[in-house]
């Protein structure tokens, strides 16, 4: 980093307003131009280089940069062009799953299916012995693999395994008796 730019953060962190606007006005165009180019919405791009800006200031006493000022500003800008499409996916997804909802009516009969089906998987659930439930439900519920699981529990990757399979043993047999 170079000493005007180390300079300038000193003099932003202290709250040096005019330190700040300088900042804002030397990079504001370029840094707009370029989340235009990412984003293809001139008034999105705007928006996320203003609010870079806003958690510049706000953050200002804790802001920390190891590399160059304008490498840390488009670094910035990219992230946050990058986070509003993985946002706008989460809002596509759950979209779609509100749109089939309410386009699959479900019967009285498939409600009540559903019911059963439920209460069949907590009997079962809650008849594992414990390890085998904290493990199914890391798993099957939290999205963990077998080598997180064994890690988070202190416990060998085989005895994941072997847990696991009692677990969906007992899920089988469970629901092969209910139908």
């Amino acid at each position: 980093m170079q000493k005007n730019e180390i300079k300038t953060l000193k003099e932003i962190k202290k709250g040096n307003i005019k330190e700040y606007e300088n900042l804002f006005r030397s990079n504001y165009a370029a840094l707009c131009g370029y989340a235009l180019k990412l984003l293809k919405d001139p008034d999105l791009a705007e928006e996320m280089v203003q609010e870079l800006f806003y958690i510049i200031w706000k953050n200002r006493k804790s802001l920390y940069v190891n590399v160059s000022l304008k490498s840390y500003l488009y670094k910035s800008v990219y992230n946050k062009c990058m986070h509003y499409f993985e946002h706008k996916k989460v809002e596509e997804k759950y979209a779609s799953y509100i749109k089939h909802c309410n386009e699959s009516n479900y019967s009285i009969d498939e409600a009540m299916n559903t019911g059963e089906l439920y209460s069949v998987y907590k009997k079962i659930l809650n008849n594992l012995p414990e390890r085998s439930r904290q493990i199914f439900k890391l798993s099957r519920n939290y999205g963990f693999k077998y080598q997180e699981i064994a890690e988070k529990l202190s416990i060998s990757v085989k005895t994941v395994e072997a847990n696991m399979g009692k677990a969906l043993k007992a899920f089988r047999q469970g629901f092969a008796e209910y139908n």
